[in-house]
């Protein structure tokens, strides 16, 4: 059965290694992980079972261009998959809900954040599921490279909707992920499919480069054949657009590509580099998710990657087709205050922490929170503030009730009198009442949820779903935003005297976690051991051959990297001059004196939500030293102090 599947569906003879192994423990009801290099078809993993399951399969995936093109892939071979996200209209999206209901569509993808939705919610919780599908599952793990904080709670979901099996996708999982997903998941480890990082065809290369002498090295690996379908890894998005033009003017068929540019332009982009029509694309890390073009033949790192984790993602995007492929680093150091920058950056501080706990203290039993209001309220961006409550939760502080959208608006596709006339009865009578309270503009009229329940005793809840019901039989739209998180306050934080700095030091922790992250990037590029042993070591694959004999270690070219020339610091009298408009800005905006940390972000050029409300970014301070290690900057501010 499975393979007559396998071939009327996806045209395959046989599976891959590690595929039959998952695929035949999700067909026997088990709950799988499958931890395949990247271009190794664990997507397959759940798109064959899903052919076969009796209910819905839903995927969560974590970007929109990955749920594309999953998408595209499943509809091109007659399955019946769709998604619901936010770029889609309310016929759209109602569409896609009935199919779901009448069974018609047999796999659903949507982002983890859809999952908060109340309405989604209370769509969802009525449709049989077989199987739950997390993409990217490395994203559930504090000590994975791109954790997110939404991901700790599918275990969660998981249970709420009645999920019987889970199964589990990743390329880049070391083995304290592993452990930690297994436990999330309660997965017998008989059931994590661990499949060989190694890959023959690549060869791994690190070329010792002054950031001067990069550009002339670049031009020089592109030019060898400049027809070959390349990547080329930067990290900045000015840095992508400068080295693109740069390649241009060499003659070189290159284009930019980043999360900076419009949509439309993106997709434009990528479909023309699928296409041939572009042979290089220089992009950042927002190019490649779910890229599925085999014959790539070069993946270059002009700028570091992020970590071990990244640098395994992004070439294994070359060589698909199993055909040889190159893989350059173009390394040096002068990047490493950059990307230590990005994880300082995530760090809130000891006072902001303290915020968050006394607005908790000063509930009763419910706290609710809108994260854009206590990020800016805060001064904690966004991410970790959503660790922070997750944090609250692990803690025994807070327990997740409920979500929903602080303000709602609709405006009329019908006529009113014709929408009341469509129901008879009380339910007329409830309908007139929700219509006739709300609030009217020009188009858009705002529901008075206090007013329905203190003159009519009409609860929330009702009236939301009634205007849900009106919006799906297309008799209004309805929208929403401000989303609010509703928590019951299992123990007043006071009760906790040292939790603020509990908290504080989970965050130095999971902050040195990411700066050793660099470390070892640097160890590997540094290293003196076969590069394609060692990467594949570091994913729990010890089969890999010692010496491979296709990378520059291999090849005897061992890699020192060059060390950057040291930044002049500026003297205590211009130090203060720049800190001194954003104290005073800090001071007050926030009701307090800034930190060191904080005033060391300022000056390192970190966005943090202040920022905006006091046009730090215009002041003549901002990111003055931003080439400048982050600690030796706050060591700097200390002693001014």
């Amino acid at each position: 059965m499975l393979l007559s599947a396998l071939k009327q569906h996806f045209g395959f003879d046989q599976l891959r290694p590690g595929q039959e192994q998952v695929i035949n423990a999700i067909m026997q009801g088990h709950s799988a992980a499958a931890i395949f290099p990247t271009g190794s078809g664990k997507s397959l993993c759940y798109q064959l079972p899903a052919t076969l399951l009796p209910n819905l399969t839903l995927v969560i995936s974590p970007l929109l261009a990955l749920i594309k093109d999953q998408l595209d892939f499943l509809q091109q071979r007659g399955i019946a998959a769709a998604s619901i996200d936010s770029s889609q209209t309310f016929e759209q999206v109602q569409q896609v809900m009935q199919g779901v209901r009448n069974g018609q569509i047999k796999v659903l993808m949507i982002s983890v954040e859809r999952l908060k939705n109340e309405r989604f919610m209370r769509f969802i919780e009525q449709v049989p599921i077989s199987l739950m599908v997390v993409d990217e599952a490395h994203c559930i793990s504090e000590w994975g490279h791109n954790f997110r904080p939404d991901y700790l709670k599918l275990a969660q979901y998981q249970k709420q909707l009645s999920i019987p099996q889970v199964l589990l996708l990743t390329a880049t999982a070391t083995e304290p992920v592993i452990q930690d997903m297994q436990t999330k998941f309660a997965i017998n480890s008989q059931h994590i499919v661990v499949t060989g990082f190694y890959r023959g065809n690549l060869d791994l290369a690190v070329v010792a480069t002054e950031p001067a002498a990069r550009m002339a090295k670049l031009q020089q690996l592109l030019a060898a054949d400049s027809s070959l379908p390349s990547i080329v890894y930067v990290t900045l998005q000015h840095t992508a657009e400068e080295v693109a033009t740069q390649l241009q003017q060499q003659g070189i068929n290159a284009q930019a590509y980043h999360a900076g540019m419009e949509s439309d332009k993106r997709q434009q982009i990528q479909a023309d580099f699928m296409a041939g029509k572009y042979a290089c694309i220089v992009a950042t890390i927002a190019f490649g998710m779910g890229i599925d073009k085999a014959d790539i033949r070069r993946v270059i790192h002009f700028d570091l990657p992020k970590s071990i984790e990244n640098y395994s993602q992004e070439i294994g995007r070359a060589g698909r087709d199993g055909l040889a492929s190159q893989c350059v680093v173009l390394a040096n150091k002068s990047s490493l205050t950059l990307l230590e920058n990005f994880v300082y950056g995530d760090t809130p501080d000891l006072p902001a922490i303290q915020a968050v706990l006394d607005e908790i203290g000063q509930a009763r039993d419910e706290w609710e929170v809108v994260l854009t209001r206590l990020s800016n309220q805060t001064n904690i961006r966004q991410l970790p503030l959503k660790t922070l409550l997750v944090y609250l939760e692990m803690q025994g502080i807070l327990r997740p009730a409920y979500s929903y959208f602080a303000e709602y608006k609709f405006k009329y596709l019908w006529e009113q009198s014709a929408i009341i006339q469509a129901f008879q009865g009380e339910r007329q009578v409830f309908v007139q009442q929700i219509l006739s309270s709300a609030a009217q503009a020009k188009i858009w009229c705002t529901p008075d949820l206090e007013r329905m329940w203190q003159q009519h005793g009409q609860a929330r809840t009702r009236v939301i779903a009634a205007l849900d019901y009106l919006h799906e039989k297309g008799m209004i739209q309805l929208e929403s935003k401000l989303m609010t998180e509703v928590y019951r306050v299992q123990q007043p934080p006071h009760s906790r005297p040292d939790l603020a700095n509990e908290l504080h030091q989970l965050f130095i922790n999971k902050e040195q976690a990411e700066i050793n992250r660099i470390s070892q990037l640097i160890g590997f590029f540094e290293s003196q051991q076969c590069l394609s042993h060692r990467l594949a070591g570091y994913f729990a694959d010890h089969q890999a051959p010692v010496q491979c004999g296709h990378c520059s270690v291999c090849r005897g070219q061992l890699a020192q990297l060059p060390v950057p020339v040291e930044v002049f610091m500026p003297s205590s009298e211009q130090l203060t001059a720049w800190l001194l408009p954003f104290q005073q800005g800090y001071q007050a905006a926030m009701g307090h004196t800034a930190s060191i940390a904080a005033q060391a972000r300022f000056l390192c050029g970190m966005a943090t939500p202040v920022l905006t409300k006091i046009k730090g970014r215009k002041m003549a301070g901002f990111a003055q030293l931003e080439q400048v290690p982050f600690n030796q900057v706050k060591g700097r501010i200390a002693q001014l102090n």
